[in-house]
């Protein structure tokens, strides 16, 4: 599997400039490192295979910042326990508006990478939908159809926990690509609990992935559908994603879904 590779820590200087984090609106340089992510490669491992590995993220310190929101409730607005709603087991909360400023920087900071994209695979399936230029943009007709709540989410595993498959939809509005980020470090903080995928052809069996993640690995992955070429045609693929069982230890994952909900 290619992995996209990122840029150098921060201070370095990128493709003959020096980044600056005020510009690129993110704390640190994490919004140079997406900008320098090989968007080419990701972009042909979303059509080959509807998921696309960025290695190295997010560095240590900002995972595990991340994972220590977790406890602090006023910065969700609802906690979902999945064996509750048979989701499988585990638990994960949903962040309230204002996101914290990382998580807004890298969901508006993808989404204005991967919203051409978006708009080419809907050409393909004949999807009449256009998706805007910046997030902003995108939020506002989320929010103009009743789709207001924030959907970027902390999820929490311990042993013997998972994620059954599923789509995250919400809503009408759907972007059809979604991010998750591994905030624990494999074979450290926890074993087993890979990130999984299915994909349904037509008259085929699903087909299953295993992604390999590290500490501050990303995942770009399609939503729902993705269009695929074949002998007679594009025709629409569909995806599924879950979490195999956790084995041991503790496993912390943010998930930026770029469509809100009703």
């Amino acid at each position: 599997m290619n992995r996209a590779v990122i840029a150098p820590p921060p201070g370095s200087v990128e493709r003959g400039r020096r980044v600056d984090p005020r510009r690129e609106g993110l704390p640190g340089n994490v919004g140079g490192r997406v900008e320098a992510v090989d968007w080419k490669r990701v972009e042909a491992d979303l059509d080959a295979r509807g998921s696309a590995p960025i290695h190295g993220l997010l560095t240590r310190g900002e995972c595990e910042s991340l994972a220590a929101l977790y406890p602090m409730a006023d910065r969700f607005r609802s906690r979902v326990v999945m064996a509750r709603h048979g989701f499988g087991r585990g638990e994960y909360q949903y962040f309230r508006y204002p996101l914290p400023e990382i998580v807004a920087g890298l969901r508006a900071a993808f989404y204005r990478r991967l919203a051409r994209l978006a708009n080419r695979w809907n050409a393909a399936l004949g999807v009449v939908d256009r998706y805007p230029a910046q997030h902003a943009q995108y939020l506002a007709r989320c929010h103009a159809a009743g789709q207001g709540r924030p959907t970027p989410l902390l999820l929490r595993y311990g042993p013997d926990d998972y994620n059954c498959l599923h789509q995250d939809l919400y809503g009408e509005l759907v972007f059809p690509l979604q991010l998750t980020i591994l905030l624990s470090a494999p074979g450290r903080d926890f074993t087993g609990g890979e990130f999984v995928l299915t994909e349904q052809r037509p008259r085929m069996q699903s087909r299953a992935e295993v992604v390999p993640l590290d500490q501050g690995d990303a995942v770009v992955f399609a939503v729902n559908h993705r269009p695929v070429q074949g002998a007679r045609g594009v025709y629409r693929v569909r995806l599924r994603h879950g979490v195999s069982r956790v084995r041991s230890g503790e496993r912390h994952t943010l998930g930026i879904i770029f469509h809100d909900a009703t």
